[in-house]
């Protein structure tokens, strides 16, 4: 990794396998990150839509470029090829390529859904 952190934004909503996706990435690496949710906050999502030219979530922003509609796959991908971290095979701890399931869509509907990971705080 280079020797400072990036500065990421995560544009993510509250609930939804690709956010997931990108949080498992955040968590693996270690990185921190400040993250924007889109659906508890609408100026949020408007920022997004400002900074990204689309609608589409999640987005991700580091050391200001911006990589919109994307996957935690695609940004693990996005940090190696751009010098910020060697590609570890160790697993994610969530999917970091998928939509929600059915299942998952359900319990959010039904108010049961359980976030997986945890949920760091930063200054």
């Amino acid at each position: 990794m280079s020797a400072q952190a990036p500065k990421i934004t995560a544009y993510l909503k509250t609930y939804c396998g690709w956010s997931e996706g990108v949080r498992a990435i955040m968590r693996k690496y270690d990185l921190p990150y400040e993250e924007k949710d889109i659906i508890k906050n609408p100026a949020f999502r408007w920022e997004m839509e400002q900074r990204s030219g689309q609608q589409l979530s999640p987005c991700v922003e580091i050391d200001g470029h911006m990589l919109p509609d994307i996957s935690g796959e695609e940004v693990e991908k996005w940090l190696t090829e751009n010098g910020y971290l060697e590609k570890s095979d160790a697993p994610a701890d969530a999917p970091i390529n998928s939509a929600c399931t059915d299942e998952q869509h359900a319990a959010m509907a039904a108010g049961t859904f359980k976030v997986p990971g945890k949920i760091k705080f930063l200054d």
